[in-house]
């Protein structure tokens, strides 16, 4: 009988054991890089717009993956994990950049706003990339749509890209795209509708959901 219960002491240790060494590999196999795409979108949407002219939406998204680099080791996740794990540290590095230009104090409203803004972007860009296809054959993979969208902005003019951003990323109205960008609805609304028409040629898509 005790040789029976050291027998499963020992299978138990090492199944733990097991385990604690696939995590450690799944660690070092997690490849950040393949999130660049979708943290940029999300960069590029949420950062404060007079953030712009100090720092590159590319800049926040190379410092975020530096630090999740770091922290991979002790990180746990399904890839679900993964993105929510990288918009928290998104979201904490557009914090410091603010502080590090504002010279402010810790805010504990206008973090949770950041935060607030990151997740429910991704939301909608996910949304915007919904395939409609039926059959997977037909469908990109999703971080792949990710950087074909990421791509598909960067060729638009600017203020087409960020009236995009702002009105179906942001999920503002026109009235307030127009207010952030300082021109009138109606010029809001030209740019939005030639960028919506310029950005499905660009992705050569016309399955993109532009409902909003």
């Amino acid at each position: 009988m005790a040789r029976s219960i050291c027998l499963g002491v020992s299978s138990l240790i090492e199944e733990v054991e097991a385990n604690k060494m696939s995590d450690r590999n799944e660690s070092r196999d997690l490849d950040l890089g393949q999130y660049q795409a979708y943290l940029l979108l999300l960069a590029r949407a949420c950062m404060p717009r007079w953030l712009r002219v100090k720092i590159t939406a590319a800049d926040l998204v190379q410092e975020t993956l530096l630090k999740a680099e770091k922290g991979k080791s002790q990180f746990r996740g399904s890839p679900e994990q993964v993105k929510a794990w990288l918009r928290s540290i998104l979201g904490n590095t557009i914090v410091d950049q603010v502080r590090k230009y504002r010279g402010a104090m810790r805010d504990a409203r206008r973090e949770q706003s950041i935060h607030q803004a990151i997740d429910e972007s991704s939301v909608r860009i996910e949304a915007w990339l919904e395939a409609k296809q039926s059959t997977p054959s037909k469908r990109l993979m999703r971080q792949e749509r990710f950087s074909q969208l990421a791509q598909a902005l960067r060729e638009l003019p600017e203020d087409q890209r960020e009236a995009l951003e702002l009105h179906y990323f942001r999920g503002l109205k026109v009235k307030q795209v127009a207010e952030q960008m300082g021109r009138t609805r109606a010029s809001v609304a030209g740019l939005v509708r030639r960028g919506l028409a310029d950005l499905r040629a660009n992705m050569d898509d016309s399955t993109l959901d532009m409902n909003g």
